[in-house]
């Protein structure tokens, strides 16, 4: 059994960096891995949404040196800037967002939000990539244990719009803005909002890369994710996942910060290798921690 860590969000590094650490209590059997709590010991890594090549928000992982919250959060947004010094350190499939030479003018938290003032360099965005510069400041720096939000001033006025265009921005951003937004949507009202995180792969890398799916599916969120993840997503081709299309949720349970997940036999269909077992195992999980926003997922197999 993979025991819980005692963080808000699941940490999972990428397998690019192998930085991360999987803290087993007992070896790994085809018996034991019936029915497992998972959870992740990263060390120094840290979750960080970039840009990868197909310009899509990506998950990903850096070593970071800090540990209290506004000294984190400032190395987070160092690394989300373009040509700053912490660049050279991430990976050549991913990119920076923030336009070179912006800088915090001050930094504070205030009732579980960080409030962040930057200069005007930050509004220098190209259009097309200023949402997707939204998404990666709110991603990354609510990974931060204790901040569920984010609001953002230049040069002390609120950012009420997303940098050069006119997508109106709420004055606290959180997750529920959605990332690599895809629609399904025949009309406005009862629309589902679902976190669901595909596998990507660049040459050897694989890693994450989350899509909010915005419909007016009736189904629960979680069977909502199992269906997503058993059939390639049309909007994004270069997404995958590895979970078999005969794999059933034959039951759930979701308590205030854990859900229950009970399969069929065929959740680790055809996967030879306990590595793709894993992230069939990280992607259910992802997604469900972020849509529901729960800190344990417990995997039950028939």
């Amino acid at each position: 059994m993979i025991k819980e860590c005692a963080k808000r969000k699941l940490i999972i590094t990428t397998f690019a960096l192998l930085v991360f650490f999987i803290t087993l209590s007992f070896p790994k059997t085809e018996d034991e891995i019936k029915n497992v709590t998972i959870s992740y010991n990263s060390g120094n890594a840290w979750p960080i949404y970039l840009l990868d090549n197909s310009s899509l928000v990506a998950r990903t992982s850096m070593v970071v040196q800090n540990k209290e919250t506004i000294d984190l959060a400032k190395e987070i947004i160092e690394i989300l800037t373009i040509d700053h010094a912490k660049s050279e350190y991430i990976p050549s499939i991913f990119t920076p967002v923030i336009p070179k030479d912006t800088e915090i003018l001050s930094i504070d938290i205030q009732d579980k939000t960080l409030k962040i003032n930057f200069n005007k360099n930050i509004l220098n965005v190209p259009s097309e990539s200023a949402e997707k510069m939204i998404e990666c400041l709110t991603y990354s720096l609510t990974e931060i244990e204790g901040i569920e939000g984010i609001i953002l001033y230049v040069e002390g006025d609120l950012l009420e719009k997303v940098p050069n265009t006119e997508i109106k921005l709420p004055s606290i951003l959180t997750r529920d803005i959605g990332v690599n937004k895809a629609y399904d949507v025949k009309n406005l009202k009862e629309t589902t909002k679902t976190t669901v995180y595909y596998i990507a792969k660049d040459g050897n890398i694989s890693y994450y890369v989350p899509v909010t799916l915005l419909s007016n599916n009736e189904k629960d969120k979680v069977e909502i994710i199992i269906d997503r993840l058993k059939s390639k997503p049309n909007e994004q081709t270069n997404l995958m996942s590895y979970l078999n299309a005969s794999t059933e949720l034959t039951n759930y349970e979701i308590l205030e910060k854990e859900v229950t997940l009970s399969f069929n036999d065929y959740l680790y269909e055809g996967l030879a290798s306990d590595e793709l077992k894993e992230e069939v195992k990280y992607s259910i999980s992802l997604s469900v921690m972020d849509t529901l926003n729960v800190e344990t997922v417990t995997f039950i197999e028939s």
